[in-house]
């Protein structure tokens, strides 16, 4: 590493004791170009990949399913059993990958637990007053270690969307770094580190412009995400391919400043097989094959899994299952 890459780093890492410097750091990002970036989005969309390629894709984009239900009617009979499809996507078919996490509301995450553990799938908690975030910042630190000390290995926190749209950067930026020192967990001293990854959802629908997407994807792996997720799922605007975009090449550029890789999550809105092949598409031609790889690409979805099921059985038998084939979840 050379002296000049070091100094640099240093200089990202002290950008959060001070609004001040923040602020500037963050209003000096290269603006995003607004049409440039929504035709090639566009393009990369057009793409098309057949056969065994397809195939490879399908089983990809399943391990990279984050299966979600955030209701206020689950249960956990509810919850146990999407966990169990979680881990069987496909009964009939052994050969059928897992998907990446189940997540869930905390307090469905010591029922989950009792189904995925030791299984490789992953448990996914919201917390931080999820979906709108709106709650002091006490309550937000014992929603996140109750679901850590449950048994939730990755934590969805939102930002406080408010107080990033009225310029109060170091808030959202000491908001997120109070969540990640929740996320170690009661044993952090005996550990050092956090027992559970923290993915950082921006709500991109609500922050109008992909200025302020890029401002919010650094501002959240400066104060130290794991990964960084569109949406919630809950406000009419969710992932999109060109937000996505936006997202990616702020990951890829912190890399190259940081040598810190952060995963990326879309969620809310994608359905289909032929959605996430897109989004595929564009990791794989935005960050490289490095992010190919559920450790640092998920989608956030439930009805996905379905359709790749059926896009999958329809590859290896030649029949096209119905809808109901599979359980709805």
């Amino acid at each position: 590493m050379t002296a000049t890459a070091t100094s640099a780093r240093s200089d990202l890492s002290e950008l959060g004791r001070s609004e001040i410097a923040l602020r500037t750091f963050l209003h000096g990002l290269p603006g995003v170009d607004q049409v440039g970036a929504e035709q090639r989005a566009a393009q990369l969309g057009t793409r098309s990949i057949k056969t065994t390629a397809k195939a490879q894709a399908i089983d990809l984009a399943i391990r990279m399913v984050d299966l979600t239900t955030l209701e206020g009617a689950d249960t956990p009979g509810k919850v146990r059993a999407l966990a169990a499809k979680a881990l069987r996507p496909d009964p009939a078919d052994p050969a059928c990958p897992h998907v990446g996490a189940v997540c869930v509301y905390p307090a469905m995450v010591p029922y989950v637990a009792e189904v995925l553990r030791g299984s490789g799938v992953h448990l996914a908690s919201v917390a931080t007053a999820f979906p709108s975030g709106q709650a002091p910042l006490e309550i937000k630190l014992a929603d996140t270690r109750a679901a850590v000390e449950a048994g939730a290995d990755e934590i969805d926190m939102v930002i406080n969307r408010g107080a990033f749209l009225t310029g109060r950067y170091a808030e959202v930026y000491d908001e997120i770094v109070a969540t990640k020192e929740a996320c170690r967990g009661a044993d952090a001293g005996r550990q050092g580190r956090p027992r559970a990854h923290l993915k950082v959802i921006l709500e991109t629908g609500e922050l109008a412009t992909y200025d302020n997407v890029r401002r919010a994807s650094w501002l959240a792996m400066l104060a130290g995400a794991d990964f960084i997720k569109t949406s919630t799922g809950k406000v009419p605007v969710a992932a999109t391919l060109p937000v996505t975009l936006v997202m990616l090449e702020a990951v890829r550029d912190f890399r190259a400043a940081t040598g810190r890789q952060v995963g990326v999550k879309p969620a809310g809105g994608i359905k289909t097989t032929k959605d996430a092949i897109k989004y595929l598409v564009m990791v794989n031609e935005t960050v490289g094959v490095d992010w190919l790889d559920p450790d640092w690409f998920r989608f956030g979805a439930s009805s996905l899994l379905n359709d790749l099921l059926m896009q999958r059985t329809k590859l290896t038998t030649g029949v096209y299952p119905g809808p109901d084939y599979f359980t709805l979840d």
